[in-house]
């Protein structure tokens, strides 16, 4: 799977591309109201128990917008913190914090958002069983969405089509179960090869292929059960589909090594935070 990084650079030309889309073409024209522009000091505050990440585009959205903004960090990614905790210190002209205010808290809201409810699935599941996040990620986000899963405690899936072989239901309708696993077993060039099953008589026609993961998916929990136990020897086990907070300590107790679930990045809540003066 690609590497997803996540660097300095990266961090500062997506805050600017979000600033541009907030201040084109004529600025902050209700800040600009303020005239007494004197220093000022923020405490930006966590309205939620949640795990901070995203801490660095937040940073770079007020140091963009004014270099003298002092943002001094109390909280790194990765962080647990209760309600009422402190993340940062934001020290700077009152305009300059005014204008960035709500890029920076965009950024830091949905990228612990998503950090945040991974680690809730994370805990749920046990340590036996591996959080997967998915495709299913907001158009040019799916990096910095990927990040926050890891900083999650879950596990990235591929990250594009190009990183591994995922035979699924629809390449399965268009065409031979078992005839498209051999092709891709064929063609490999070292990548991994997954492929999606939706009943047992499906998994039966490609047990014994040399191929690495089995997806069970929208299966009955007594189905993947017995899928489980035919196949764990040849292969790496994953469930998916409809996998919620309700039912995945039923899922996780299966055996299954990984679940993959598309909420965590498509429907994750963002946290509340605030800057309090």
């Amino acid at each position: 799977m690609s590497q997803v990084k996540l660097s300095e650079n990266y961090i500062k030309d997506r805050v600017k591309l979000a600033l541009n889309e907030d201040l084109y073409p004529y600025g902050d024209i209700t800040t600009s109201l303020v005239k007494n522009n004197k220093h000022i000091k923020f405490k930006l505050i966590s309205n939620q128990n949640s795990i901070i990440a995203g801490i660095l585009f937040a940073k770079f959205t007020f140091q963009i917008i004014d270099k003298k903004t002092k943002f001094i960090i109390k909280k790194k990614d990765g962080s647990s913190v209760k309600k009422n905790s402190v993340i940062a210190i934001i020290e700077g002209k009152a305009q300059s914090i005014l204008t960035a205010e709500r890029v920076a808290l965009n950024f830091l809201s949905h990228i612990s958002g998503i950090a945040t409810k991974t680690n809730q699935f994370v805990k749920l599941a046990g340590k036996k069983t591996r959080i997967c996040c998915t495709r299913k990620t907001i158009p040019n986000m799916r990096v910095i969405q990927k990040y926050a899963v890891r900083i999650g405690g879950g596990k990235n899936h591929r990250f594009n089509l190009s990183d591994e072989y995922l035979i699924k239901d629809n390449h399965i309708a268009s065409s031979n179960l078992k005839s498209l696993v051999e092709l891709a077993i064929k063609n490999k060039k070292g990548r991994k090869i997954t492929v999606e099953v939706d009943n047992l008589k499906q998994l039966k026609q490609i047990l014994g292929l040399k191929f690495n993961t089995v997806l069970f998916d929208n299966m009955s929990l007594n189905s993947l059960k017995t899928g489980i136990k035919l196949s764990k020897k040849y292969y790496e086990t994953e469930a998916s589909g409809n996998i919620n907070v309700n039912n995945i300590k039923r899922v996780a107790a299966t055996g299954v090594n990984r679940i993959s679930i598309g909420s965590i990045t498509h429907s994750a809540p963002a946290v509340d935070f605030k800057l309090q003066y």
